[in-house]
């Protein structure tokens, strides 16, 4: 074998390289590999297809294991936060008005606890009284997933409820952006929310601390059920104080976090969320006299100068049975009296015979009493805008028809009207602001809680009426304080006109109800006074009186602006 032929024998698997074959070709011009069409490649080892293969099933496992974590391990967790990956509208709760007495005391505020609430908090004054002059709301409330269904503060009572259109804000709104977790990336303000608007009340706090205090401390001392205090300006209807006795909490009630304290509320028998004031409803007893000898100065039926002896009862011959007169008690035997002195004593047995008439004096009659009462504000509602406030009841024979089963009405109803007894049903709010008529001389005001600019001339309906019949029935008042039943507000620092009352409850008789209403400064009258305590013992020497001196005593020492004469 030649040289040549054993230099290209080749093994059998021995692979050529192209360059071998086109070695010569490379040496020709513009020679190009790339040109050629057909490639030289190497086939795929067993081994590396092994190793693809085994790295594609690793990768699979994988994926299956991560699907099933995605899915099933974990789906509800990461289905939440899908969820929570959003744009949510807030609200932006309003704030409500700050509320102040007429000296700029503040009664109601707000306070902002981020981690207790998403809306500030309403703060009552801890003070002793304002319960049911302030009353209280019920805070916005939300779900478990944060939407708000009620998106308002909702106020339940008093000044809450009846100022609720100025102190109410407009709520505002917010886009929160929260991202997969749940975690606020940014927030952004659609709708700015508004304040409501402050209110400044007539309430001096420091008065109606005071009055509250002394009506809760006789009713535990002697044992009334409850008691009302109220005193207003006669001439711009101004409430000065508005007392309830008892009360509830208003801070309590708004938080509704002590539901022990709420049920003794609602279970106790005393009913703290009775408003008294213009929700009571109470037989007036003497404190009707006023309106009924105004009454029979109007008709002309009695001269102011004429007397009417009390005895102390009124005997009425019975024409059926001559043996079995009807007789009607006076409190005592006052003799002689005439209008002023009557007033002054309360003598019972003068407002029998100017009411329904004896022998030769002729009475009112139930449709004159009817038509005086209500002409002072009697039957009717008071203020505006109080959904709870009653009317109360004056009885005439239609009433007891209805009441009693078709009786009809006899001249002893008359008498026991005459006098604040019998079917008779008032307010203490309808009371003062009658009280308040006598001081200002004809003028039933509208009973105000707002501040308001100063002003001497009476704001109200006129009821009209001869002016010097007011002033005697103003004298009998005042007679009532220097001799008679109001002694006890006889004070050296100002004048007072008063009226005292008792009235009998129940069949026993055991238990009254004690009033005292009038006003003051008796030279130019400003301010109207009403206390009445309820369901006391009927032995008791102390009432309502008593709590009143108390209350002008302080006011002499602490605020004596009100007892200025101008």
């Amino acid at each position: 074998m030649s040289r040549l032929s054993k230099f290209f024998k080749r093994e059998p698997n021995f692979i050529i390289d192209p360059d071998e074959v086109f070695l010569d070709s490379k040496n020709l011009p513009r020679f190009d590999t790339h040109q050629f069409e057909g490639r030289f490649e190497k086939p795929i080892s067993w081994s590396t297809f092994f190793i693809l293969a085994l790295l594609a099933f690793i990768i699979g496992i994988f994926l299956l294991y991560r699907i099933w974590g995605l899915q099933v391990t974990h789906g509800d967790l990461y289905r939440n936060i899908s969820e929570n990956n959003s744009l949510k509208h807030d609200i932006l709760i309003a704030p409500r008005g700050i509320i102040y007495d007429r000296n700029d005391n503040i009664l109601v505020s707000n306070q902002f606890e981020k981690n207790e609430y998403d809306f500030p908090k309403r703060i009552y004054a801890d003070k002793p009284g304002f319960s049911h002059l302030l009353g209280f709301v019920k805070y916005p409330a939300k779900d478990s997933s944060g939407f708000y269904y009620e998106e308002n503060y909702e106020a339940q009572d008093g000044m809450e409820k009846y100022l609720n259109e100025i102190l109410a804000g407009k709520n505002g709104l917010k886009i929160i952006e929260k991202d997969a977790e749940s975690k606020v990336i940014s927030e952004s303000l659609i709708e700015k929310s508004v304040a409501g608007e402050n209110a400044r009340l007539a309430i001096d706090a420091r008065i109606q601390t005071k009055m509250y205090g002394e009506i809760a401390a006789l009713a535990e001392r002697v044992g009334f059920r409850a008691g009302v205090g109220i005193i207003i300006d006669v001439n711009n209807g101004e409430i000065l104080a508005m007392i309830s006795f008892p009360e509830f909490n208003s801070q309590i009630m708004t938080n509704g976090e002590q539901i022990t304290i709420i049920k003794s509320y609602l279970e106790n028998k005393k009913k703290p969320f009775l408003n008294r004031a213009i929700s009571g409803l109470y037989t007036p007893g003497s404190v009707i006299k006023p309106f009924l000898a105004f009454a029979a100065l109007e008709e002309n039926i009695i001269s102011p100068n004429k007397t009417i002896t009390s005895t102390g009862k009124l005997i009425v011959p019975n024409p059926y049975f001559p043996d079995q007169p009807s007789i009607f008690y006076d409190w005592k035997a006052h003799g002689a009296v005439d209008m002023r002195h009557a007033l002054a004593v309360s003598s019972n047995v003068y407002f029998y015979e100017i009411g329904g008439g004896f022998e030769n004096q002729p009475g009112l009659g139930i449709e004159k009493m009817e038509k005086y009462l209500k002409m002072f504000g009697f039957g009717a509602s008071t203020l505006t805008g109080i959904t709870n406030e009653e009317v109360g009841i004056i009885p005439n024979p239609e009433w007891k028809k209805k009441t009693f089963n078709g009786e009809p009405w006899r001249l002893g109803d008359t008498y026991n009207t005459a006098i604040g007894q019998y079917g008779a049903q008032v307010t203490p709010i309808q009371v003062v602001r009658a009280i308040a008529a006598i001081a200002n001389g004809g003028t039933l005001v509208e009973p105000n809680f707002l501040k308001q600019a100063t002003t001497t001339a009476p704001k109200g309906k006129k009821i009209g009426g001869n002016p010097e019949h007011y002033q005697i029935v103003r004298e009998g008042m005042r007679l009532s304080v220097t001799e008679g039943t109001s002694k006890g507000l006889d004070v050296p620092y100002v004048k007072i006109a008063g009226k005292t009352g008792t009235a009998q409850l129940g069949s026993t008789k055991q238990l009254v109800n004690s009033w005292t209403a009038g006003f003051f400064p008796y030279e130019n009258p400003g301010y109207a006074y009403l206390v009445v305590m309820e369901s006391g013992p009927q032995s008791n020497l102390t009432g309502a009186t008593f709590v009143m001196r108390q209350v002008v005593d302080w006011i002499a020492i602490y605020t004596p602006e009100y007892f200025k004469v101008e």
